[in-house]
């Protein structure tokens, strides 16, 4: 089994489901298809399954990027991984025009990787204070230790297979948000979009 799933928090993990959203980060294995590292440059991006018939070979070829998978959109983008320009062209500009201050790949990549890790720690995760009811629907926050997403008055548990328990959404008060702040405005936007945004099992 393949240490290829993306959770919430960035972490790769070994698990049989694959989930609704593909992406990378660039080439994280070595030949033995053993994770080495946890990133590999500053453009993490999230794709479409299937794009104009394309198929792929065997999951991890040496020299080539590691293909990872996350449940959902909501978990890719609390992951910190944005719309790739290719696939996603539509996705990615509704980024772009929801960001005035990004001219381009290279902005969002620059400032979603100063959100997503920590200055001077680049293998720990930077969380961020924010209203807890003010967030949208698709926003990760931690909560006892473990990443919780926003759904309407209440949040629910992320799990590899979906989401499970719930609680009720606090009314005030700040929380640990998971999600990079930049991609905030892309969960509000009520657009169609090109993936699915939740998981069946919300």
């Amino acid at each position: 089994m393949l240490q290829n799933r993306v959770t919430p928090l960035g972490d790769l993990i070994a698990v049989a489901e694959r989930g609704l959203v593909f992406g990378n980060r660039g080439c994280l294995h070595d030949g033995g298809r053993q994770i080495r590292r946890a990133y590999n440059g500053r453009r993490w991006i999230a794709c479409r399954l299937e794009f104009r018939g394309r198929r792929r070979g065997r999951m991890m070829q040496p020299g080539r990027y590691t293909e990872l998978f996350f449940l959902d959109e909501a978990t890719a983008l609390a992951a910190g991984h944005r719309p790739c320009a290719e696939c996603r062209r539509a996705d990615y500009r509704r980024l772009l025009e929801l960001q005035p201050w990004a001219a381009g790949a290279d902005d969002l990549d620059a400032r979603l990787h100063g959100e997503r890790l920590l200055a001077g720690r680049p293998f720990e995760r930077r969380l961020h204070s924010a209203q807890l009811d003010e967030l949208p629907d698709g926003a990760f926050i931690l909560r006892d230790g473990a990443p919780w997403m926003v759904h309407g008055s209440r949040v629910r548990e992320w799990t590899p297979a979906g989401y499970a328990g719930s609680r009720r959404r606090s009314v005030g008060g700040t929380a640990a948000l998971i999600t990079p702040p930049a991609l905030l405005p892309l969960l509000a936007d009520d657009r169609p979009r090109l993936v699915p945004l939740l998981h069946p099992s919300v």
